[in-house]
């Protein structure tokens, strides 16, 4: 048998390598075998957040595998066959939910049968998008390339306890291609600011301080403020904004012991306008998740990106080993780009 072989210290050598190596895995239906897993980070190797991600796919995908085991530096996915239905995930800690459904839904989009997914850990945790970010921005732009699906948010989990619920229905999906360069005109700027088992005044501050300094800015502001005190394990808060274009371009902050609400907003309506003046379509987290969709459509795709990251990088990297695709790259890391690819056309 012939395996696709990564080196997974190549680029920033992280947990993101690994889990679009099993993605590509589980959609192209070729077996691949990690090597150097997070070598370069103190605590080496599969930790249980990125164990959940690949026997999730394992299940999706009836693959076998070697190595799936806390601190292996390597791993062989060997997929077998896609299967629809209902599966649950429980991360079991703090685990971001988002990671997990970057991981899992190109495999959903390629199987013959609707997956109802119910997956349970954090929603709101650092390092990674916010789940309201998943729903708003990158689920919304995906449908522009023919993904459908929908996230129901049941209950919010945040950094150390977890505890988040989300429910996601995948649907059998044609990847179509996209030519989104520069970014369109909005009317306002929509969000959602949440603060969970914390004051009131807290989800307050978060958003008027997002809003004072989106409006000086001449911008529309309309924001959603959710709090709670029951039925989540808590605390935390955060704020997740978005403009209403189509892409939608997306920025977040989370708040964090000892850092003022204001400031929190503040962070937020910051980094949204500094993606908005790049003149892109797409902010930066998106560009790095939209790298393999685009290699996956029939035909010729062009996307600018606020600025390229490591992590979208090393998905172009990564996804040319698993498909006859070349991505042209105008730019370059920390700055606007363009990304010009024709892609596979798998019949997915």
């Amino acid at each position: 048998m012939e395996f696709i072989r990564i080196d997974g210290s190549y680029g920033e050598g992280g947990g993101s390598l690994l889990r679009y190596a099993i993605a590509l895995s589980s959609v192209t239906m070729k077996p691949v075998e990690i090597y150097n897993i997070r070598v370069k980070r103190a605590n080496p190797g599969l930790r249980p957040q990125h164990l959940n991600a690949v026997r999730a796919l394992a299940r999706i995908t009836g693959a076998t595998v070697e190595g799936d085991e806390v601190g292996s530096t390597a791993l062989r996915f060997i997929p077998r066959k896609r299967a629809g239905g209902n599966f649950e995930i429980d991360i079991g800690t703090a685990g971001s939910i988002s990671l997990i459904i970057q991981a899992i839904l190109p495999a959903c989009i390629g199987s013959e049968e609707e997956i109802s997914l119910r997956i349970k850990g954090g929603t709101d945790v650092p390092l990674a998008p916010p789940i309201d970010y998943m729903a708003e921005v990158f689920l919304r732009n995906m449908a522009s390339l023919g993904v459908r699906a929908e996230l129901k948010l049941v209950r919010r989990g945040h950094y150390p306890r977890g505890g988040g619920i989300v429910e996601l229905n995948v649907n059998p999906s044609t990847i179509i291609p996209i030519d989104r360069v520069r970014g369109e005109k909005f009317d306002r700027v929509l969000g959602r600011c949440h603060a969970v088992k914390l004051p009131k005044s807290v989800v307050e501050r978060i958003s008027s301080s997002a809003i004072d300094t989106l409006r000086k800015e001449g911008l529309r502001v309309e924001i959603e403020e959710e709090w709670s005190e029951d039925g989540h394990l808590g605390p935390g808060a955060g704020i997740v904004l978005w403009t209403d274009s189509n892409p939608r371009i997306g920025a977040d902050e989370l708040g964090e012991k000892g850092k003022p609400s204001e400031i929190v907003g503040k962070n937020a309506a910051s980094k949204l306008l500094e993606e908005i003046k790049s003149g892109m379509a797409l902010d930066s987290h998106m560009g790095d998740m939209i790298i393999p969709y685009l290699a996956l459509a029939k035909g010729r795709s062009r996307v600018g990106i606020s600025k390229l990251t490591l992590h979208a990088e090393s998905n172009i990297w990564l996804v040319e080993k698993f498909l006859p695709v070349k991505f042209i790259v105008q730019g370059g890391v920390g700055l606007p780009t363009l990304i010009e690819v024709e892609g596979a056309g798998l019949e997915l």
